[in-house]
């Protein structure tokens, strides 16, 4: 029975196609750029959502960057899969 390049067995670490690998690494250097770019945006609100009257935070701040957070290390997690799955695959040809 043959298995998927892939495909991962007992004591066989899995493989992650050069294809996926860019995937999740792109995915996580965008996840970065995304919520970088919205933070610096919550933290600059003017309309009152993020900071009321007097300047301190609201709860939809507080809700967004946790959200933010989260956002970063999902990103950075999924993007740190996708580069080891890159340098697992340096040297190995048409993978």
């Amino acid at each position: 029975m043959s298995q998927s390049p892939g495909a991962s067995s007992p004591g066989r670490p899995l493989q992650l196609s050069r294809r996926v690998s860019w995937f999740l690494f792109a995915f996580g250097v965008w996840s970065w750029f995304i919520w970088i770019t919205f933070v610096k945006n919550l933290w600059g609100d003017g309309s009152g959502l993020a900071f009321d009257d007097h300047g301190d935070p609201t709860g939809y701040f507080w809700v967004h960057l946790l959200l933010a957070i989260v956002s970063f290390l999902l990103g950075t997690a999924i993007g740190v899969i996708g580069l080891r799955g890159l340098k697992a695959l340096r040297g190995r040809p048409g993978e």
